[in-house]
């Protein structure tokens, strides 16, 4: 069973499902999350090759970004693969996948 598929039975079956502007306002605490965790692990940007993030946090941001994707409709393998080739267009044509703005 695939990931994405996990998280909305698991929505489904703990009555656990939100609005997207909920979903999204997760992510950012979780992502959040993360960066405090690393700004804490960096001396806030002072030691960058000392960051080791957990993986439960991970887990988490994870979990709220498939769960946003299932209230929203949106197949998350098939916006990876768009996200992916958007990227690999812009290294073929700058040489850098940054959008430049």
């Amino acid at each position: 069973m695939d990931t994405q598929r996990r998280v909305a039975e698991f929505l489904d079956d703990n009555d656990l499902h939100a609005p997207p502007a909920y979903r999204v306002l997760d992510l950012a605490s979780e992502v959040g999350e993360l960066a405090k965790e690393v700004n804490t692990a960096t001396d806030y940007g002072d030691s960058p090759d000392s960051v080791a993030v957990a993986a439960d946090e991970l887990g988490d941001a994870l979990f709220c970004l498939l769960a946003l994707c299932d209230e929203t409709d949106t197949d998350a393998e098939r916006a990876l693969e768009t996200a992916l080739a958007k990227y690999e267009s812009r290294l073929d044509d700058t040489g850098d996948a940054g959008s430049g703005e």
